[in-house]
């Protein structure tokens, strides 16, 4: 039976998940196998701390989600189709896991962050 996303561990089997789709489409896989050379190990924390200070305001987030980002469009461009996809995963994911209130905020927060992203990447280019 599913569950409202409540703590670290949700957020972390949300990013596995989500990662294992965004890993397995090769449209979008090498921005974080061959450009940006992601370490999971490394990265699922960063990102678990992310959406752990984004969901539930816990301040674990101190960095700057933007400018890595930038970096990597400036490595290598990050078109619509690759936010459309993202944002497509990350939606699928949750709701394959979760349902409750913090799915919808979660949600709408990566769709906003999405598209903040997207803007800022179009004014690079």
């Amino acid at each position: 039976m599913k569950r409202d996303i409540e703590n670290r561990d949700d957020l972390l089997l949300l990013m596995q998940e989500f990662y294992k789709k965004l890993l397995a489409d090769d449209s979008i896989n090498y921005l974080f196998t061959d450009v940006a050379k992601i370490n999971l190990d490394h990265h699922f924390p960063v990102l678990v701390d992310f959406w752990d200070s984004i969901l539930f305001q816990s301040g674990t987030y101190q960095k700057n989600a933007m400018q890595p980002h930038l970096a990597l469009h400036q490595k290598s461009p990050l078109t619509r189709h690759h936010f459309e996809t993202w944002l497509r995963y990350f939606k699928e994911s949750v709701d394959e896991l979760f349902i409750g209130d913090n799915v919808f905020i979660i949600k709408e927060r990566a769709t906003s962050i999405a598209t903040v992203m997207q803007i800022k990447t179009i004014q690079l280019s």
